[in-house]
């Protein structure tokens, strides 16, 4: 007659399972043109995101039995930080689960990601761990962090890249006057402004400054909205809304943007993106309900004069940035590198709505709200 606190743990961390068949994802996950048509592929989808379309998952009987062996193992302050993670949809910050390593150390992370997101994973190397989890860049750890929504899916690339047009950045206006781009800080869910700094010349140009590694300007359409967020902390949320946001909260922002279209994306872009800069690059986990796209110098081939839009779904990370790889491509005779200078440096991603040659946007400042992130060259 009375369920023990456990066993009600239990029982709602059932509930809350990821569907069996992964439909429910794959529905969030596509993108509506304006035509009116869905795109279920298309050329510009990371290949991991297509086997995970096509391969079935495993059997739902054989992910009961392991599931509930698994969860047996936990304690019930650790079902309690479980639970709150999955159904926050891993909008909540809870604490890594850590348990002792098997001889497999990825077996249980792989099990429970199976269970509460992507019941047709295979593979552990399909994986990334996000930055703040402790079991992040071990080798062989002691204990290992079982926390599903503190991994990522790996978002492999499509090679070659199709025909891409490059688009003229003086038509793009800002909505801010030219000489007032404040710092801001990372407090409350809110883009909190300090005084008044650099220019937008001066802080897209500015190579001997240290203080911040990159900054993001915020666009709809061919307008931007607020002024550049700039960035100095290793990772940074950037959202419309947050349980427990902060970071750089684009619902806070105030748009004279009355279109629909541009307020229906607004409100899908949810729990939005995190940006990393990790030992090998900047990474982009997406962690919204739907898909991202992004366009960056160093995700193709460096010797193409072409530019792939990449899709990036819903858990996915992708490394959208190779420091690397960019200075590599800085080339003294090339004319955009010395007219532009920023535009090896800059990645551009926008919210739900793709551009380029899949959809019939051609341009990114079409999309309705997409992001400009400019890196410090250094």
């Amino acid at each position: 007659m009375f369920r023990t606190k456990r066993s009600v743990l239990v029982r709602r961390l059932w509930k809350s399972r990821a569907p069996g068949c992964g439909e429910g994802a794959e529905a969030e996950a596509r993108d509506t043109h304006p035509g009116g048509g869905t795109t279920t592929g298309g050329c510009c989808m990371g290949k991991a995101a297509k086997i995970a379309r096509a391969a079935p998952g495993p059997p739902e009987a054989e992910l009961k039995a392991l599931g509930h062996s698994a969860l047996k193992r936990l304690k019930e302050r650790q079902l309690e930080a479980l639970l709150q993670a999955v159904e926050s949809r891993g909008g909540a910050r809870t604490a890594c689960l850590l348990l002792p390593a098997e001889p497999r150390p990825q077996a249980l992370p792989l099990l429970l990601c199976r269970l509460f997101r992507w019941p047709d994973l295979r593979h552990s190397c399909e994986l990334k761990r996000l930055s703040g989890c402790e079991s992040h860049g071990k080798a062989e750890p002691e204990l290992v962090c079982c926390n599903p929504h503190h991994l990522s899916r790996l978002c492999e690339l499509e090679s070659p890249p199709p025909p891409y047009s490059r688009y003229p950045m003086d038509f793009l206006k800002p909505t801010d006057p030219p000489d007032s781009v404040p710092s801001s800080t990372e407090t409350g869910g809110t883009n909190y402004l300090a005084p008044e700094g650099l220019s937008d010349s001066q802080l897209l140009q500015e190579t001997g400054d240290r203080s911040h590694w990159c900054v993001v300007a915020y666009w709809e359409e061919k307008t931007r909205v607020g002024r550049l967020y700039s960035v100095h902390e290793p990772s940074l949320d950037i959202f419309y809304d947050l349980p427990q946001g902060s970071g750089f909260c684009l619902g806070q922002l105030n748009s004279d943007n009355k279109s629909p279209l541009v307020q229906k994306v607004r409100t899908k872009i949810g729990y939005g993106i995190q940006l990393t800069k990790e030992v090998d690059g900047v990474w982009v986990y997406n962690r919204s309900s739907y898909p991202i796209f992004i366009k960056s110098a160093t995700l193709d081939n460096p010797d193409s004069r072409t530019l792939l839009v990449h899709k990036v779904f819903p858990g996915f990370s992708i490394k959208a940035f190779d420091y690397e790889k960019a200075h590599s491509l800085r080339r003294p005779n090339d004319h955009e590198f010395t007219q532009q200078p920023w535009t090896g440096f800059t990645v551009q991603i926008s919210f739900v709505k793709g551009w380029g040659q899949c959809y019939t946007r051609q341009f990114i400042s079409s999309c309705p709200c997409w992001l400009e992130v400019i890196f410090n060259n250094r």
